[in-house]
């Protein structure tokens, strides 16, 4: 197996050879509110750029020799110089935290979600006491400048407009969005660190669980992605976090689902269309707001074949939707081994 080596500039060419991604996915977990608030709608669901922001993220980075600085690190946002090594570290998303998680460093300010917990329940234990620096959507600058950053990581779905004041503050670097560009949007954050070979190390070993996760699927499986959130149901496609996963590890979807897009809607009526050989539902949220405890409490769900041989499976939305990064990555491959492999 083709496996990462160290990132220059073609790494882009490698990664793109060695992980099956194609058009794949975004599965962000607050809604691409890009329109109305600080973000950029080009890069939100629907928008002009929404589709090649892997592509487009795979040629952002460094050229600096590994761990060296100064450095410059050309991103969506422009062109930042990091002067020395990030000690300070602010992130203004889920997938950046994910991110400088698993490159070994605890950020100084975290932002909260509005799911079901206020920072994802998987990686909580790891910034307990971290100061919160507004929400994913409305980033606090006050708060923001006060822990004296010397590196801010974000994207342009989320803070595009902010990125001036933010660029005040401290050295800024920003992905294009997140969600289905996760494993470029590492590989930038490890450019900014100066952490190249921990994000390869990282990605390589995502990419060894998921040829050992596909090794042990007996047949074909379909698997059905199911999320309710406030006012609607979603079935997500390939452009999403989840979806590139399922891609990458050979997995077949509905043909409802196998679309290069974040997600189709469906209606509580027709909740049906969501049957596969394994179905895999969460609630953005608590499930009685979502509308999921009604849904999964009526006839269409209970005639569904999956939910009647026991093969749909409640899932943590904090993981399966707002991990944007290579630990909740790898963490789902984990689960999905758990639930798909041959016993």
């Amino acid at each position: 197996m083709l496996r990462i080596s160290h990132r220059t500039r073609s790494l882009s060419l490698a990664l793109a050879a060695v992980l099956p991604l194609t058009l794949a996915a975004c599965g962000g977990g607050q809604s691409d509110a890009a329109k109305s608030g600080p973000g950029n709608a080009d890069v939100a669901v629907g928008g002009a750029k929404f589709g090649t922001a892997d592509a487009e993220t795979a040629k952002l980075g460094s050229d600096a020799q590994p761990g060296a600085f100064p450095r410059t690190v050309n991103h969506a946002g422009g062109t930042t110089e990091i002067k020395a090594k990030p000690q300070r570290v602010v992130v203004l998303d889920t997938g950046e935290l994910d991110q400088v998680l698993s490159l070994g460093i605890t950020p100084v300010g975290i932002p909260s979600t509005k799911g079901a917990s206020s920072t994802p329940s998987y990686l909580a234990d790891k910034v307990q006491g971290v100061q919160q620096v507004g929400t994913i959507a409305e980033p606090n600058l006050e708060v923001i400048a006060s822990l004296k950053p010397d590196l801010i990581l974000g994207s342009k779905l989320r803070a595009d407009k902010m990125y001036p004041q933010l660029a005040q503050i401290a050295p800024t670097v920003f992905s294009i969005r997140p969600g289905f560009p996760w494993k470029e949007n590492f590989l930038l954050a490890g450019d900014a660190l100066g952490e190249e070979k921990k994000a390869t190390d990282a990605l390589n070993t995502y990419q060894d669980k998921v040829e050992t996760l596909k090794d042990s699927i007996e047949g074909d499986p379909k698997v059905s992605l199911v999320r309710f959130m406030p006012g609607k149901i979603r079935l997500y496609g390939n452009k999403s976090l989840i979806g590139v996963i399922l891609k990458d590890a050979g997995i077949s979807r509905p043909a409802n689902q196998n679309i290069d897009d974040l997600a189709a809607e469906v209606s509580p009526e027709n909740i049906a269309q969501a049957d596969a050989d394994h179905v895999f539902y969460s609630s953005y949220g608590t499930p009685d707001a979502t509308g999921e405890t009604s849904v999964t409490g009526g006839t269409a769900w209970k005639s569904m074949s999956a939910v009647k041989k026991g093969a749909a499976v409640q899932v943590s939305d904090d993981l399966w939707f707002l991990g944007l990064g290579p630990m909740g990555a790898t963490r789902i491959v984990d689960e999905l081994g758990t639930h798909l492999t041959k016993k």
